[in-house]
C-alpha cells in the first residue's frame, strides 16, 4: 500500500500539462479512432455542419471567456490568462455573421448538450475556478495546435474566400509563433501552485471537459440526422450569406451570376442523407479536438 502511494505522489509531480496529456490519452485515442476524422481529412465536411458547429462553439467560447474574465486576477487562473492571444469569441462572431447574416445572433440557439457544457464552464468559473485550466487547457491549446489544419481543409472544402472570410476562429493574430506560445503557457500552466489532491481535480476536469466537448457534437450530429439546424427545418439550398453575395444582386445580373454559381457550388456540397450529414457533424469535433491535443 505504501508502495502504491509513494508511485502515485511520484507520478503526480510531473509538469501539469504533461500529466493532462497523460490523463487524456486514453478519451483521445477514442475519438482519434473513429471514422469520422476520417471523412474531415478527406475534405468531407458540409456548410451546414459547419455552421452549426460555429454556433454551439460561439456559447463555449462566450462562457469560458466570461469566467476567464471574472478570475483574471486570481492566481490559480491569472497566469495562464491571455485575452489578446487566445480568445476566440470575437472570431466566432465574425464568422457567424459572415454565414448568418447580420441578424445572426436570432439564427442561433443552444442545443441543451451545449447549455450543459456552458453550465459547467460557469459553474466552475464561480465554485472551482482552479478547475478552470483544465478547460482553457483543453480548447486553446487544442484549437492553437490543429488550427491550422483545419483551417485549410475547411477552406478547400467549402471554398471559403481565401481572404479567411468564415475561417476567423482558426485565425490567431496574436500568436506570432505557435511553438514558442505553446511554450509558454504550458511553463506558466506547470508554475501553478496545487497540491496533490488539486492536480487530480484539475485532471478529472479535463477528461470531463474532452467529455463535454464530445457530447456537444453527439447532439448536433441528432440535430442534422433530423434535417434541423438549431432546432427548426433545414432545406437543402444555397446557405451562404454573406454582405458580398448579398450586395452582388444589388450590382446587377453579372454580379447575381457569379453569386447564383457560388451558391450552386455550396448547393452541390450538400450531403443527400441524414446518414452522411451526422457522420461529418461529428467529424469535425472528432478533428477539432483529437487533432489539436495530438499535437500539443
Amino acid at each position: 500500500m505504501q508502495t502504491s502511494k509513494t508511485h502515485s505522489s511520484e507520478s503526480m509531480s510531473k509538469d501539469l500539462s504533461e500529466l493532462m496529456k497523460e490523463a487524456t490519452k486514453e478519451v483521445h485515442e477514442q475519438a482519434e479512432n473513429t471514422p469520422f476524422m476520417m471523412n474531415f481529412q478527406k475534405g468531407q465536411v458540409s456548410l451546414h455542419e459547419f455552421k452549426l458547429v460555429a454556433a454551439s462553439l460561439y456559447f463555449i467560447y462566450s462562457a469560458l471567456e466570461e469566467e476567464s474574465e471574472r478570475n483574471k486576477d486570481n492566481p490559480v487562473y491569472a497566469p495562464v490568462y491571455f485575452p489578446a492571444e487566445l480568445h476566440r469569441k470575437a472570431a466566432l462572431e465574425q464568422d457567424l455573421e459572415y454565414f448568418y447574416g447580420r441578424n445572426w445572433k436570432e439564427e442561433i440557439t443552444c442545443p441543451q448538450a451545449t447549455q450543459k457544457y456552458v453550465e459547467r464552464l460557469h459553474y466552475v468559473g464561480k465554485s472551482q475556478p482552479e478547475l478552470l485550466v483544465a478547460h482553457a487547457y483543453t480548447r486553446y491549446l487544442g484549437d492553437l495546435s490543429g488550427g491550422q489544419v483545419l483551417k485549410k481543409i475547411a477552406q478547400k472544402a467549402l471554398q471559403l474566400p481565401s481572404t479567411g472570410e468564415g475561417l476567423a476562429f482558426f485565425t490567431f493574430d496574436g500568436v506570432s509563433n505557435a511553438t514558442k506560445f505553446k511554450q509558454l503557457y504550458r511553463s506558466r500552466m506547470n508554475a501553478l501552485e496545487m497540491d496533490l489532491a488539486t492536480k487530480k481535480r484539475v485532471l478529472e476536469e479535463a477528461k470531463k471537459a474532452f467529455l463535454l466537448n464530445i457530447q456537444v457534437f453527439e447532439a448536433l450530429q441528432e440535430l442534422v440526422s433530423k434535417g434541423q439546424e438549431n432546432g427548426h427545418p433545414v432545406q437543402l439550398k444555397a446557405e451562404l450569406r454573406t454582405r458580398n453575395i448579398n450586395k452582388s444582386y444589388e450590382h446587377g445580373p453579372a454580379h447575381g451570376k457569379e453569386s447564383e454559381r457560388i451558391n450552386r457550388r455550396h448547393t452541390d456540397m450538400m450531403p443527400i442523407t441524414p446518414l452522411v450529414r451526422w457522420i461529418l457533424a461529428l467529424s469535425f469535433l472528432a478533428m477539432t479536438v483529437a487533432v489539436g491535443l495530438f499535437v500539443m
